[in-house]
């Protein structure tokens, strides 16, 4: 799903505007009662400004309105937690922010303080929770708050010492550890930083521009749209997650379908805003959403029916997303489970494309009367991406890698495979290779494409549902991976000649969701071999 597929603060961070709500972000608030005035106290609800006389009422409000039961919310939880909960709600509401019960923002110490003054609904808490309460007089309200005022000055008086014992214990650490520091750092300027592969990765998906190409790319879109809709039997009542769910459009379809719970996973922000997405087209009952990378979080089922992802990247391989859509498979997916898509077919043919040649290669030779050979010395060394129209292919594609979704493992990305292409007609030269996959939908984990199935013209009497990303179809954002042939390597090849080779994908050392590809290929009367960087 290129470009790259990113990481999220959690709740926690949303949290952190709690101290900063004035009267403004708490619009809404502003009609709760004041304990003292000597009128009848009433709750104002967690989601919005109704009140109601008890908080029994609030909380059969919130389970009715709002789909929120705080009985199995707070089954559990102690006095001081069941405050810390409620307060917590209150900051996002306030905020505009979706509740996830799943998250565990509210832990946090400062929400003791409450966000409504004199809340009612924290003087209730100690009663059955939900229950309808016994009325309590004016006396003995107020004897409740002079119980949680001190339970508050315990906690803070508490708190305080805590960060007294770490701010001496990092001033010792730091003093200890001043002699080390001053020793390494001489060695640190001549070391190598640390690698890491994944935060650019996860950062480049926090923004909406990607989302939005992703989006808008209707091949992609549509056929997952289709499976899904065209194959409810399939997702009702199921558990499906979603590895990498982005804005959370798949998961939204799959919760359309009738799926009972769909789990959301992303480790780049947006699922901040796929959170929003969810919550605001009504289906956080079904949806939950996870921040952080699939092999590190812990998912609140131990099984699950179907994966659906959309991982692909360029060349279908780049980004190695496919990585941690199969440690998920191995881990979650029940043993009939279904993958989503469940099988890809990477393919390659020969080009000869003159005009490409001339706007993109033999465009630096004349430059309002100069030569810019300079401009050209790498322009065949990185892999571009590019969409071709059908007639630049020089001979038919033939897919060189089939991956089923079902048995495919990690080890099976790094290959060597061997083509053979048939040139259609003679050419002058042999100018690049184009590479590009296939992606196919089945019904069933059993059913077997065919080896020589091609996606445009795959039908399926089972309801499953293709897509291509090639040359001279509908162009896709992924479009199609252009390796330019070097000066010296581009032989002229006959009409009927075959070129025989081998192509090899490997991830890159220096970046391992980088990907090397390298191509030898023989024909009648040339050998040859080059590689080509996908970065």
């Amino acid at each position: 799903m290129p470009p790259p597929r990113p990481a999220d603060d959690n709740l926690s961070d949303s949290g952190s505007d709690a101290a900063t709500i004035d009267s403004e972000s708490s619009a809404g608030y502003e009609d709760a009662p004041d304990a003292d005035t000597g009128e009848e106290t009433t709750s104002v609800c967690l989601f919005c400004s109704n009140s109601f006389p008890t908080a029994h009422e609030v909380f059969v409000h919130c389970a009715v309105d709002h789909a929120f039961d705080w009985k199995d919310v707070t089954a559990g939880m102690d006095f001081y937690s069941r405050i810390k909960m409620i307060n917590y709600i209150r900051t996002l509401t306030a905020a505009g922010k979706p509740f996830d019960p799943a998250d565990q923002g509210f832990k946090d110490d400062k929400f003791m303080q409450p966000v409504l003054e004199d809340d009612p609904l924290l003087f209730s808490l100690d009663e059955e929770q939900g229950d309808e309460p016994v009325k309590q007089s004016p006396e003995q309200m107020s004897g409740k708050m002079e119980e949680l005022e001190a339970k508050l000055r315990d906690l803070s008086l508490q708190f305080q010492e805590y960060k007294d014992a770490v701010s001496k214990n990092f001033a010792k650490q730091l003093e200890e550890n001043s002699t080390i520091l001053a020793a390494t750092a001489a060695k640190e300027e001549k070391d190598e930083e640390p690698v890491d592969d994944d935060s650019h990765y996860f950062n480049s998906y926090a923004g909406n521009d990607i989302h939005e190409i992703m989006l808008k790319d209707t091949v992609r879109t549509d056929a997952y749209r289709d499976f899904i809709y065209n194959n409810k039997d399939l997702f009702k009542d199921k558990v499906v997650l979603d590895v990498g769910t982005g804005t959370g459009v798949l998961s939204m379809f799959c919760a359309k379908a009738g799926a009972k719970k769909v789990i959301s996973v992303d480790n780049s922000a947006i699922i901040n805003k796929a959170r929003a997405n969810i919550f605001e087209n009504g289906l956080d009952h079904i949806i939950t959403c996870v921040h952080g990378k699939i092999e590190e979080v812990t998912l609140p089922v131990k099984q699950v029916d179907i994966i659906v992802s959309e991982w692909m990247g360029y060349c279908l391989l780049y980004e190695a997303m496919l990585d941690s859509v199969l440690y998920a498979r191995d881990k979650y997916l029940a043993p009939d489970g279904l993958m989503v898509p469940s099988e890809c077919k990477i393919l390659i043919a020969a080009v000869h494309d003159p005009d490409y040649m001339n706007d993109y290669v033999n465009f630096w030779d004349h430059i309002y009367g100069f030569k810019m050979s300079a401009m050209k010395d790498k322009n065949r060394e990185d892999v571009s991406i590019t969409h071709l129209p059908g007639d630049s292919l020089a001979s038919e594609p033939v897919a060189f890698c089939h991956l089923p979704l079902h048995t495919v493992k990690v080890e099976d990305l790094v290959f060597t495979k061997p083509f053979e292409l048939k040139i259609k007609q003679d050419i002058p030269t042999l100018d690049a290779f184009v590479v590009y996959f296939d992606n196919f939908f089945a019904t069933s984990r059993d059913q077997v494409i065919p080896d020589d199935a091609r996606a445009e013209s795959w039908k399926d009497s089972k309801g499953g549902v293709s897509f291509t990303t090639g040359s001279g179809h509908k162009e896709t954002h992924w479009r199609q991976g252009l390796l330019l042939v070097e000066e010296g390597k581009n032989a002229p090849l006959k009409a009927g000649e075959v070129v025989k080779g081998e192509i090899t994908y490997r991830k890159r050392e220096s970046n391992s969701r980088e990907l090397e590809v390298e191509v030898s290929w023989s024909g009648d009367k040339s050998v040859d071999k080059q590689m080509w960087l996908m970065r």
